[in-house]
């Protein structure tokens, strides 16, 4: 199911079929220095992750992360969409990409029109961004969607600080 088209891109609901495409993307060594390490080492692993995360985040709190594929091929280039965590009240934005489809403008397309999708169709006020305070591409990519630098906070007891933007609709 499509959720969102732009100039270059698809964006769609992610299946159990993506699992092949999740495992590789989530044991790219970028996603797991930047996003974490999944512990996912196998497409049976893949696929349960996909529908205990984002396919359940779908009927839960109608949105999710979104499959992101060239519209030209719908060859799949990476993940983008709305997360919802415990630890905050505010939705946040989440998006990885292959390395092979960085600097292409790809991934500010993509959270781009997640962005205005939140905002318009789901009503959310505020959106958050939350990345490593290392993670220079991905901060300047939050601060050209808009996001002001908010605080740093401690996620985990035993990781490293949080850095938390925010996205506001104006007022």
């Amino acid at each position: 199911m499509n959720i969102l088209e732009t100039d270059r891109l698809v964006l769609r609901h992610l299946t159990t079929d993506d699992a092949e495409f999740v495992l590789r993307l989530v044991n790219d060594p970028s996603f797991i220095a930047n996003i974490g390490d999944r512990g996912i080492r196998s497409v049976e692993q893949a696929s349960t992750y996909l529908l205990d995360g984002p396919i359940r985040s779908y009927t839960d709190h109608g949105h999710g992360l979104y499959m992101v594929a060239l519209k030209s091929s719908l060859a799949p280039i990476g993940m983008c969409g709305i997360l919802k965590r415990i630890q905050f009240d505010d939705v946040d934005l989440g998006y990885a990409l292959l390395p092979e489809f960085w600097s292409q403008g790809f991934a500010f397309e993509a959270a781009s029109a997640v962005l205005h999708f939140a905002h318009s169709s789901l009503g959310v006020p505020r959106t958050l961004g939350l990345v490593s305070p290392d993670n220079l591409p991905s901060i300047k990519l939050l601060e050209k969607l808009g996001f002001i630098f908010s605080e740093l906070r401690q996620m985990k007891p035993d990781g490293l600080p949080t850095a938390i933007y925010t996205h506001s609709l104006p007022s």
